[in-house]
């Protein structure tokens, strides 16, 4: 591929982001991406197919991106927790996107998702065994926990539009939030003594 094309397919899948967080797949349209992107509408059919194949790579490269940007660790789920929180604060629109994914195409998993989540839960297993995290939820229910808590704030936040937090929210107020985040996830993993 050439360098223009790169450059016109990066520029595409930004457009698209933007386009599909705001509207959902039903809504978006391929003209506004196209134009939003500087290019040409029959460009997003050659390289991504569909708009539900665009919309999964959009998610694909958000989930990956999240990825690089908030690394798992598994020996400080509270310090993960608020890493999220952090990630999220700082682009509301990717609980949006996540959002119309769960609306429109809850069936359609990319396997990232499935095969991410198994091989940190596959991770927590260990811990707990070791008796490094509690055992009293499964691995599966206690990472979808400490996921939760991360995200729940920013589902629950009446009359507050995520996408202007950074504008309206004060420094000490979202400070208060992810220490909230911090400690619902230590209490959830920290170890029972007995």
């Amino acid at each position: 591929m050439s360098r223009d094309s790169s450059a016109t397919k990066a520029r595409l899948l930004d457009a698209a982001f933007s386009e599909f967080a705001a509207y959902g797949i039903a809504g978006a349209r391929v003209d506004r991406i196209a134009e939003a992107a500087g290019a040409n509408k029959r460009l997003i059919y050659v390289y991504f197919g569909n708009k539900e194949q665009l919309f999964d790579e959009v998610l694909r490269r958000a989930m990956t991106a999240g990825a690089e940007s908030v690394p798992f660790d598994v020996t400080d789920l509270p310090g993960y927790a608020g890493a999220i929180f952090d990630h999220l604060v700082a682009r509301p629109d990717l609980m949006r996107l996540r959002l119309w994914k769960l609306l429109e195409r809850p069936s359609s998993a990319t396997g990232l998702e499935q095969d991410a989540f198994r091989g940190k839960a596959a991770q927590v297993a260990e811990a707990q065994r070791r008796g490094d995290l509690d055992g009293e939820m499964t691995p599966d229910d206690l990472l979808t926990m400490v996921l939760a808590a991360a995200q729940a704030w920013f589902w629950a936040a009446e009359g507050v539009d995520p996408t202007e937090l950074g504008a309206t929210w004060s420094a000490q107020r979202l400070a208060l939030h992810r220490a909230a985040v911090v400690e619902s996830a230590r209490r959830m993993t920290e170890p029972k003594k007995p």
